[in-house]
């Protein structure tokens, strides 16, 4: 007896090169969605930085025009005291700035969220609202407040018959520009820690108040813990803004020219030097530099929050 196997569907060449077809067009498809945002993405990210870099290779000079240096311009980076200097400054704004803004943010946001705040939207709105003036006005703005002969402070002076510091000199500029950045931030990542909480289940602080847990001990046990990553998501991004710091030293140089430097900060120091000096692939190597710094800071940070977090 005879066994037979049964047939073996065969399907026919076209549907096998259709679906092939239909995969590749699928494949295909998805890098169209995303061709947009890489071509923006090329063009003002990665081709600044790129040709930054390729700036920062030469150098400009009266006799010979632009010659290849390599890197002589890092080098001189590196022994330039005026550089080492403002960078020394913004330093010292992060050290000291940062932790009293967040940690302001941080209040505002727990007393907000706590319900027993009179006038919560109304906090809520006029802490934020400072966010929303425009850096150049804000340094504007309390630059005159600070002025000593034609704003408040010289006004309370002749009213009161008082000396008071003068806010614009160059020992005390810095923590004046520290109030200006701080009056403007405060509410931006008082929002940032405010949304945060209004994630937490509501769940486990009616659970820790029937264990008898009191208000501080809540804060810190379960508000703390749970938005440890968006303390250290506005961390970084203070971080960043504090190497960036360029708008309130540029506008208020004007007001204290005798405390605030061409190279009072960094960056300031990148603009000075390329509008002002000419000295346009210098300038690109400051820049570049005061970048790599800032990654690597802000990089450190995020991998020690997140093995924190762990």
């Amino acid at each position: 007896m005879t066994t037979t196997s049964p047939a073996v569907p065969v399907m026919p060449p076209g549907r096998t090169q259709t679906r092939a077809a239909r995969h590749a067009r699928g494949r295909w498809t998805g890098w169209g969605f995303l061709a947009p945002f890489m071509i923006v993405f090329a063009l003002v990210f990665l081709a600044p930085i790129v040709y930054s870099i390729y700036l920062s290779l030469f150098r400009s000079q009266l006799v010979g025009g632009t010659v290849f240096v390599g890197l002589d311009n890092y080098l001189r980076a590196f022994g330039d005291e005026s550089f080492w200097q403002g960078l020394g400054r913004v330093v010292l704004f992060l050290v000291v700035q940062v932790p009293i803004m967040l940690g302001i943010s941080l209040v505002a946001a727990l007393a907000i969220d706590s319900g027993r705040l009179y006038g919560r939207d109304f906090f809520r709105i006029g802490i934020f609202l400072p966010y929303a003036v425009p850096a150049v006005v804000a340094a504007f703005m309390w630059g005159f407040m600070y002025g000593d002969r034609f704003g408040l402070v010289g006004n309370i002076e002749d009213a009161f018959g008082v000396q008071l510091p003068d806010l614009l000199s160059p020992e005390l500029v810095l923590a004046s520009i520290g109030n200006i950045v701080t009056w403007e931030f405060v509410g931006y990542n008082m929002l940032i820690f405010y949304s945060a909480l209004r994630v937490v289940p509501s769940s486990l602080y009616e659970a820790a108040a029937i264990d008898g847990a009191s208000q501080f001990r809540i804060i810190r046990a379960i508000k703390i813990p749970a938005i440890r990553g968006s303390l250290v998501v506005a961390t970084i991004f203070s971080i960043i803004g504090s190497f960036q710091l360029f708008n309130e030293p540029s506008i208020m140089s004007s007001l204290a020219p005798n405390a605030i430097t061409t190279s009072f900060t960094p960056n300031l120091y990148a603009y000075n030097l390329a509008f002002a000096g000419q000295q346009l692939n210098y300038s690109a190597t400051v820049a570049i530099i005061m970048g790599v710094i800032t990654m690597i800071i802000a990089y450190v940070v995020q991998l020690r929050g997140m093995r924190k977090a762990d």
